[in-house]
C-alpha cells in the first residue's frame, strides 16, 4: 500500500500543477512503471526456471507452448487494454468525467462476456490451438494439461485488461502497474508452491496463474472505488453507457486493434513454430531468450505507457505541439534505456541462461542465439514507442494495416533467410520484423498531425494533464 500511495502522490502532484512536460517528469513517470512492470516477465522466468530445474526439456517446451497459446488467445483481445487507454485518455483530456466512468463499465462488461464465451468454447479452442503447432507427443500432452487449467482464468484476465487500460488512460500508471506487480509476485509464489512444493508439474504452473488472476481483481475493485471517490461525483446513466455513438466508436477501435493484435501474435507464433521445426532444443532455447525479450519489452513499455497517456490527452485537447514534445521526450529516454538493455544482455545473458536451466541442449541453443537476442532492444524500441503513440491517439486502422504489412514482410524474410542460414536466419528475419513494424507505423504521422490540428478548433472542457 505504501508503494501505491507513493505513486498516487506522484501523479496527483503532476496533475495538479500540469506544467509543460520535461525529461525529468518523463523519467519520474516511467521509473515507477518499470519497477512494477518488470515483475510480469519475471514470472515467466520463474515458471521456466521451476520447470527447468525439476522437469525435462519437453516440460520446458510445453510451458513455453502453453504460454504462447494463451498469449495468443488473450492478447487477441488486447484491444480491451489498448483501446480503453486511448479512449479514456482522450475523454479525460476533454474533461468528460462521465465518459471516463462509462468507458470503464463498457470495458469490464465486454471483457467478462468474452471470457465466458471462451470458457464455453474451450474444447474447440484447444483443438484449434494445438492443431497449429507441430509439437512432439510429450510436449503436446503436457501442453494440453496446461491449457485445461489456464483457460479458467479467461474472464478474470480480460476484465483485468479493461481495468489496466482505464487506469493507464487516466495517468494512474503507477497504481495500475503496482497492482500488476502484486499479481505477478503472487503468481510466482503459487508457481513455486504448486510445482516445487506439491509436485504438480506443468499443470501447477497454469493453476498458479489462474488463481492469481482471479484473486487480484479484489484489490483492483478497491483501487477503482478509491479513484472514483476522488473525482467529480457524476452518476452514469445506462443510456450513456450504451450510447450508440460511443458503442460504435468502441467497436470500431477494438475491431482494428483486434486485427492488429492477431497479426502481431501471428508473428510470434510463426517464430515459435519455426523454432519447433528447427528442433526441440532450439524451441526450448528460444523460449528462454523470448523471456529475456519479454523483460526488455516490459522495461521499455514504461516509456510507451507514458507516451499513450500524454499523447492521448494532447490529442483530446487538439494540442499537436504538446503531442510532438511528448513523443520526442519519451523516445529520447527509451533509446537510451534500449542501448543499456542490449549491453546488459551481451554482458550477463550467458550467466542468466545457466541459472534458468540445467539442460545442456537448452543452454547451448540459447547461448548460440544470445547475440541476436541482444539486438532486439536497439532495433525494437522505435516500434514500441510508435505503438504507444497510435494507441494513445486511437489510430486503429493505421495500426491494423501496419502490423499486417509487417507480418507479411517478416514471413517473406523468414522464407528467404531460414532455409539458407537455419537458426541464424530465423533470428535475422525476426529482427527484420521489428524494423518493419516501426517503418510501417511511421507512415501515419502526417495524417495524425492533420487530425489532431483539426481537433484544436473544437471546444473542450478544462483538461487534466500529466
Amino acid at each position: 500500500m505504501a508503494f501505491a500511495r507513493a505513486h498516487v502522490w506522484i501523479y496527483s502532484a503532476v496533475m495538479t500543477a500540469a506544467p509543460p512536460l520535461t525529461r525529468q517528469k518523463v523519467l519520474t513517470l516511467a521509473l515507477p512503471i518499470m519497477a512494477a512492470n518488470i515483475a510480469t516477465p519475471l514470472v515467466g522466468l520463474v515458471d521456466i526456471a521451476v520447470i527447468g530445474r525439476s522437469g525435462s526439456t519437453a516440460d520446458i517446451a510445453a510451458v513455453a507452448l502453453g504460454a504462447l497459446i494463451f498469449n495468443f488467445l488473450f492478447w487477441a483481445f488486447g484491444f480491451l487494454r489498448m483501446g480503453m487507454t486511448g479512449l479514456t485518455a482522450q475523454a479525460d483530456g476533454r474533461g468528460d468525467d462521465a465518459e471516463v466512468r462509462a468507458s470503464l463499465l463498457r470495458g469490464i462488461m465486454t471483457g467478462l462476456a468474452i471470457g465466458l464465451v471462451m470458457l464455453l468454447a474451450q474444447w474447440p479452442l484447444q483443438e484449434l490451438a494445438f492443431g497449429l503447432f507441430s509439437a512432439e507427443t510429450g510436449v503436446e500432452t503436457a501442453g494440453r494439461a496446461y491449457f485445461d487449467a489456464r483457460i479458467w482464468s479467461a474472464p478474470a484476465t480480460l476484465a483485468g485488461f479493461a481495468l489496466y487500460g482505464w487506469l493507464i488512460g487516466l495517468g494512474r500508471t503507477g497504481m495500475a502497474l503496482a497492482l500488476q506487480a502484486a499479481l505477478n509476485v503472487l503468481n510466482a509464489g503459487l508457481s513455486i508452491l504448486f510445482v516445487a512444493g506439491l509436485g504438480w508439474g506443468v499443470p501447477g504452473v497454469a493453476w498458479a496463474s489462474t488463481l492469481a488472476l482471479w484473486l487480484h481483481l479484489l484489490p483492483g475493485v478497491a483501487i477503482v472505488w478509491w479513484i472514483l471517490r476522488t473525482r467529480t461525483a457524476i452518476s452514469v446513466p445506462s443510456a450513456l453507457i450504451f450510447a450508440p455513438a460511443a458503442l460504435r466508436r468502441l467497436l470500431g477501435v477494438n475491431r482494428d486493434i483486434f486485427l492488429r493484435t492477431l497479426a502481431l501474435l501471428a508473428g510470434f507464433a510463426w517464430f515459435n513454430e519455426m523454432s519447433l521445426r528447427e528442433g526441440t532444443s532450439v524451441m526450448a532455447g528460444n523460449a528462454v531468450l523470448l523471456q529475456f525479450i519479454a523483460i526488455i519489452a516490459y522495461f521499455l513499455d514504461a516509456f510507451a505507457h507514458v507516451t499513450e497517456t500524454v499523447t492521448g490527452k494532447a490529442a483530446g485537447r487538439g494540442d499537436w505541439q504538446g503531442l510532438k514534445r511528448a513523443l520526442r521526450l519519451t523516445t529520447e529516454q527509451a533509446a537510451g534505456f534500449a542501448a543499456m538493455a542490449s549491453l546488459a544482455l551481451l554482458a550477463g545473458g550467458g550467466t542468466l541462461i545457466s541459472l534458468i536451466t540445467t539442460d545442456p541442449a537448452t543452454r547451448g541453443a540459447a547461448a548460440a542465439f544470445l547475440p541476436y537476442c541482444a539486438l532486439v532492444p536497439v532495433l525494437g524500441f522505435a516500434s514500441w514507442q510508435l505503438d504507444g503513440l497510435m494507441i494513445g491517439t486511437t489510430r486503429g486502422p493505421l495500426m491494423r494495416n501496419a502490423m499486417i504489412a509487417s507480418f507479411l514482410i517478416y514471413v517473406a524474410l523468414d522464407f528467404a533467410l531460414r532455409p539458407a542460414f537455419g537458426g541464424v536466419g530465423l533470428w535475422l528475419a525476426f529482427l527484420g520484423y521489428y524494423i518493419a513494424r516501426a517503418g510501417t507505423l511511421s507512415f501515419g504521422l502526417k495524417g495524425l498531425k492533420r487530425d489532431v490540428t483539426a481537433q484544436a478548433s473544437a471546444p473542450t472542457a478544462p483538461a487534466n494533464d500529466v
